[in-house]
């Protein structure tokens, strides 16, 4: 299930790219940006500030919502109801994400910008949510781009079963590796996984493919302090193959997502963390020998 494809990015990769964001996510990081990534399902998100009582949800019959005493009022619902209300509503107070797109149909999107990738260095990253969470018919894809000549680049948090990984190494490019913490109890805590899967797959990873760019979040309250970066850093330094260390500064974009999907937010009031912030955790990479930045 795809929630967006973005064409024409700078970003996650070199060049222009396309950018296949894949819903679903085994994690359940407390400072995602797109929540509406982490279920497998479709999800319904409102934001009754836009509504303007057009009621074309209403008329669909779908059960997902109901006319309420003070507006629409959202319904937990069968995936098949919800899928009634997409690009349903005009002022877009009502928006479904994710919907099911053939791997031809995917293909179809990137097509349209290979020869940017061309002229620009560029290709197609997989995001998510967790790509390599989609199951063996992901190979296909990327099979396909491989026989296309389209450089591939996943962006990964390596929170999956190894054989996720392994069926998808000689496929792709670059592997854009999140490592968010070494501590198993604090990743635990926060994101609701495994860490020692995480770095057991990385390690793994690291002695079978040669392009894997490590990207650390820096989380205020989680992981922004010099002992705990310094810590992720050194456990990259054991893993002789990696030479590369990105750095991603919080940012609180997409917090009204939140809202919408009628979840709480822990972050909500957490400070965005600035460039400059980061610029100690890029130092002592780059004396170690890495190459280091701020960024994707």
């Amino acid at each position: 299930m795809i929630f967006n494809i973005q064409r024409f990015s700078t970003h996650d990769g070199e060049g222009i790219r396309t950018i296949v964001f894949f819903k679903g996510c085994p994690l359940r990081c407390s400072w995602c940006s797109n929540p509406e990534s982490q279920s497998f399902a479709p999800s319904l998100m409102y934001d009754s500030r836009l509504c303007r009582n057009f009621l074309e949800c209403i008329a669909t019959g779908s059960e997902a919502v109901k006319r309420g005493v003070n507006g629409i009022e959202i319904k937990e619902t069968s995936d098949s109801e919800i899928i009634k209300l997409k690009d349903i509503c005009p002022s877009r107070a009502l928006v479904v994400s994710g919907e099911e797109k053939s791997f031809s149909d995917i293909l179809s999107e990137i097509g349209k910008d290979i020869p940017f990738y061309r002229a620009s260095g560029g290709g197609v990253t997989l995001s998510g949510g967790e790509p390599l969470s989609q199951g063996p018919a992901l190979t296909d894809l990327l099979t396909e781009l491989k026989h296309r000549n389209v450089n591939v680049a996943i962006e990964t948090s390596l929170h999956v079963p190894w054989e996720n990984i392994e069926r998808c190494i000689n496929l792709t490019g670059t592997f854009l590796a999140d490592l968010k913490h070494t501590e198993l109890s604090k990743f635990s805590r926060f994101t609701g996984g495994d860490a020692s899967l995480v770095m057991r797959n990385l390690k793994r990873l690291s002695e079978l493919h040669d392009d894997i760019i490590i990207r650390i979040p820096v989380i205020p309250g989680f992981n922004h302090t010099k002992n705990e970066i310094e810590e992720i850093i050194n456990f990259v330094l054991s893993l002789k193959t990696i030479r590369e260390i990105h750095f991603l500064p919080y940012h609180n974009l997409g917090m009204g997502k939140y809202r919408m999907l009628g979840i709480e937010n822990s972050f909500e009031s957490v400070k965005k963390v600035e460039t400059e912030e980061v610029a100690g955790y890029i130092n002592y990479a780059e004396s170690k020998g890495l190459i280091a930045k701020s960024g994707g």
